[in-house]
């Protein structure tokens, strides 16, 4: 790993950058199917940390693209995407009711853009542009696939934003869990805890939001959270009034390998291998872009 990802990745540097952040996935790792006791990594050699933090990298850019997208219109700027970016579909500033749930997106957008300049910054040369991501489809898919009806729009209401956001959450947080198993430097591990932090604090945050607003969304969210589990391994706490942290028996986070991170992202629940789908219609860039069941 080059001297520039070790620095960048410091911890001083890293806590500098969380001040303003935010985040999107990471990952793979130490267990299977969202096990998540503590074990002792055996970290490939093929995959180096870079190929880790550009895993993460790809999927920053899909959580900052949504969330800029429904706070403010508009997605990153374009030095924060690299060049030859793919483009991105879908996305529309949400016509918020509640002023809270409006600041708690803007904080959000604003945490996960950070997350994307972080990264971007401390891989240097090495970051990976920003794929294709298409939202308005792969939104369709998930919601005809959960069963929740032939379409769905996350940027058209609150309720709409609260439920497109759980997509993203959980999924986060189980990846950098898992990311832990792969990376080997010290304060790259540091940096992927702290970013796990901000990203559990968005999950707590919209699982609580959603169980609060009750009704169909709580309903729409449990069959979200069952098709994700059905794809990406299991790993999955219903939401309810009294249920708001996904953990397992023992109150520890679930965490994911790449294999299931992407078969949730391309929206691919088959067992085998799969390249590209769902929010990546192109699949992602860099090294880690295939599962390998």
């Amino acid at each position: 790993m080059s001297a520039v990802i070790r620095r960048g990745l410091s911890r001083r540097n890293f806590l500098a950058g969380v001040g303003c952040t935010a985040g999107a996935a990471a990952v793979a790792a130490t267990g299977c199917g969202g096990s998540s006791k503590v074990t002792t990594p055996t970290p490939n050699p093929t995959i180096t940390d870079a190929d880790v933090l550009n895993f993460a990298l790809n999927l920053e850019y899909l959580e900052a693209e949504f969330y800029l997208r429904a706070a403010t219109g508009t997605g990153l700027a374009n030095s924060d995407i690299g060049s030859s970016a793919g483009a991105v579909t879908g996305g529309a500033q949400v016509p918020f009711k509640t002023q809270a749930i409006q600041q708690y997106a803007m904080e959000i957008a604003d945490d996960e853009q950070a997350h994307v300049q972080f990264l971007r910054k401390a891989l240097g040369t090495s970051a990976v542009a920003r794929p294709a991501i298409n939202f308005t489809d792969a939104f369709n898919a998930a919601a005809s696939a959960a069963g929740i009806g032939p379409a769905f729009n996350p940027f058209a209401d609150e309720e709409s934003f609260l439920l497109g956001a759980f997509v993203f959450e959980d999924v986060g947080v189980t990846a950098y869990h898992g990311a832990a198993g792969l990376l080997s430097s010290v304060a790259n591990l540091q940096a992927a805890a702290a970013i796990m932090a901000v990203e559990a604090y968005h999950a707590g945050e919209i699982r609580t939001l959603i169980a609060q607003t009750g009704g169909s969304a709580v309903t729409y969210a449990n069959k979200i959270s069952a098709l994700r589990g059905a794809a990406g391994g299991g790993g999955e706490t219903s939401v309810s009034t009294g249920t708001i942290v996904a953990a397992d028996s023992d109150s520890i986070a679930y965490d994911r390998t790449t294999d299931q991170v992407l078969h949730i992202v391309y929206l691919n629940a088959t067992a085998g291998s799969v390249s590209k789908g769902g929010f990546f219609p192109n699949g992602l860039n860099g090294t880690i872009t295939s599962s390998a069941s």
